[in-house]
């Protein structure tokens, strides 16, 4: 079942310590926002001057994750605040946490469409695609593409695969472990290296 993507460690091995930052997401934008979803940044922000931030589609350069809902000195955004109801409901201005560090590696699972992914393709690049969240379970439908594996520039990069117990390659299900390639903070995209 696809959780989005996870932040797990960083690349240098240090393990990933809840370091986030505050953003803001407009009510123009109009899907819901779970945690797991990638973001981008919108070029825009808040009354406040929040940096805004919009949900993340396949190609699209990729800011951070999110990995939990905020406030601003202590007033939610939304009418009805997310982190009460464990996600960003559409429509509604709201704040976001994003782990938005690309020296973070995340758990994701793959699809497995047009192929699963092996050892060998470790070190290649896939987009993410894109699944709707489920309101009932507060996951985020994003996997990863491997249909899209190439070496090519892409979302982001394989990095690993995910040596929790239970998790086998060409199984159910499968976790690799990537990295943000196309990171809107790099000058260029496929710049930040594994």
């Amino acid at each position: 079942m696809a959780f989005g993507l996870k932040p797990i460690r960083y690349k240098s091995g240090a393990p990933y310590n809840g370091a986030c930052n505050l953003y803001s997401v407009a009510a123009g934008e109009t899907n819901n926002i779970f945690v797991g979803d990638p973001v981008i940044i919108s070029g825009t922000g808040d009354a406040a001057g929040v940096s805004g931030v919009a949900r993340a589609a396949a190609g699209d350069r990729v800011t951070g994750v999110v990995v939990g809902f905020g406030t601003k000195d202590g007033v939610a955004a939304g009418s009805t605040t997310a982190i009460n109801r464990g996600y960003r409901a559409a429509s509604e201005a709201d704040y976001l946490l994003v782990a938005d560090d690309y020296n973070l590696l995340f758990a994701i699972e793959e699809d497995a469409v047009g192929g699963a992914l092996a050892t060998t393709d470790i070190g290649n690049n896939a987009d993410l695609v894109a699944g709707a969240g489920s309101v009932y379970t507060k996951q985020s439908g994003y996997m990863l593409d491997s249909s899209t594996k190439a070496t090519t520039s892409a979302q982001m990069r394989i990095v690993a695969f995910d040596q929790t117990i239970g998790n086998t390659i060409g199984g159910t299900g499968p976790v690799w472990l990537v990295s943000i390639v196309e990171a809107t903070e790099t000058p260029a995209a496929g710049t930040t290296g594994v």
